[in-house]
C-alpha cells in the first residue's frame, strides 16, 4: 500500500481530504504543521507528500528544501493558495513534482496521485543508451565515463519523453502536459529551467538537446 503524508495546518479540511484519499486505498498520515511533518517523514518514509506552504513552525518550502537535501525519490505535491508565478517557480526549483492551487476538487488530486504512481511503475527497468551515456529512469540516473549523476523526478520525466523520441522534435505542449498537467506560462518557464539543468548533467559531448524555435526540443 502506498504511503502518503499530508502536511497542512487546516485540520478540518485535511481530515476530510484524508478520508477521501484513504477511500482510494492509500495509507494517509496527517501532520498539523511543517515541523511535525518533517519528523513524521523521517520515520514514515512516505511515497508521496502533500505539502501546504503557509504553516506555522516551518513552512512547506522549508520542509521541501530540507527533504530534498537527502531524498530525490519521494514525490512532493504543493497544495496552496499561493499562486503567484514566483511561488510556483520556487516550488519547482525545490524539486516539487506538482503545484496544485487551492481550492481544488479532491477527484482532481486523486487523479494526479494515481497518474504519478502509475508513471513510476511503467518507468521501471527501462534503460536508454544516449551516445555513451546510460540513462536509467527508474534510478533517475545518468552514467557517463564511470560517473553517475542523479536527476530530479521532473528532469527524469522530461528526459524520458525525449529519449523515447530520439531524433524527433517533441512539442513543448506535449512535454508540459505530460509533466506538469498544463502548458501555462509559469510551467513553460519551469520547463526552460529544467532543460538547462539536464544539459549540464549530460556531460557526454555526443549527446545534444536542441531547442527548435516555436516548436519544442530534439535529442540527438
Amino acid at each position: 500500500m502506498k504511503k502518503i503524508l499530508l502536511v497542512d495546518d487546516d485540520i478540518k479540511n485535511s481530515m476530510l481530504l484524508k478520508r477521501f484519499i484513504e477511500a482510494e486505498g492509500y495509507e494517509v498520515t496527517y501532520a498539523q504543521n511543517g515541523k511535525v511533518g518533517l519528523e513524521i517523514y523521517k520515520d514514515l518514509r512516505p511515497d508521496l507528500i502533500l505539502l501546504d506552504i503557509n504553516m506555522p513552525e516551518m513552512n512547506g518550502f522549508q520542509v521541501a528544501r530540507t527533504i530534498r537535501e537527502s531524498d530525490r525519490r519521494v514525490i512532493i505535491f504543493f497544495l496552496t493558495d499561493r499562486t503567484d508565478k514566483v511561488d510556483r517557480l520556487y516550488g519547482f526549483k525545490l524539486k516539487g513534482n506538482d503545484y496544485i492551487p487551492k481550492p481544488f476538487y479532491p477527484e482532481e488530486l486523486i487523479a494526479k496521485i494515481q497518474e504519478r504512481f502509475e508513471s513510476d511503475i511503467t518507468s521501471q527497468d527501462v534503460e536508454y543508451q544516449l551516445g555513451k551515456t546510460l540513462f536509467r529512469p527508474n534510478l533517475a540516473s545518468l552514467t557517463f565515463n564511470g560517473e553517475t549523476h542523479t536527476l530530479s523526478v521532473r528532469q527524469t520525466e522530461i528526459l524520458s519523453i525525449l529519449a523515447q523520441n530520439i531524433g524527433k522534435v517533441v512539442d513543448r505542449e506535449t512535454i508540459l502536459n505530460a509533466v506538469w498537467g498544463d502548458s501555462s506560462y509559469a510551467n513553460s518557464l519551469a520547463l526552460n529551467v529544467q532543460i538547462t539543468y539536464i544539459r549540464k548533467l549530460l556531460a557526454d559531448p555526443s549527446v545534444t538537446i536542441t531547442s527548435i524555435k516555436k516548436k519544442g526540443y530534439i535529442i540527438n
